[in-house]
C-alpha cells in the first residue's frame, strides 16, 4: 500500500473468507462487491420458484426480508 502514496484504493471483492477488517488492515479505503448482492438475489429467487415448482410449497417465503422492513429501508428510516 506504500506504493500507492496515501491514494485512496479500492477493491473488487467477492471471496467470501474476505472481512472488512481484514481490507482496512491493508489499507483499503472504498469496497466493492460488483455483482454479488444481485447474485444472491438472483439465488434466492430461483431457490423459490425451484421450490414451488418441485414441491407444490412456499416454505423459502419464511426466510424473505419482511414487507415493514423495507418500507422502512426505502423511506430512509433504517
Amino acid at each position: 500500500m506504500k506504493a500507492l502514496g496515501g491514494k485512496p484504493l479500492n477493491v473488487l471483492t467477492i471471496k467470501p473468507t474476505m472481512t472488512v477488517q481484514y481490507l482496512e488492515s491493508l489499507g483499503v479505503r472504498r469496497i466493492s462487491v460488483g455483482g454479488a448482492l444481485a447474485r444472491m438475489a438472483w439465488a434466492g429467487f430461483m431457490q423459490s420458484a425451484q421450490e414451488i415448482a418441485g414441491q407444490g410449497t412456499f416454505t423459502s417465503f419464511a426466510h424473505g426480508a419482511k414487507g415493514g422492513e423495507l418500507n422502512k429501508l426505502f423511506s430512509g428510516g433504517a
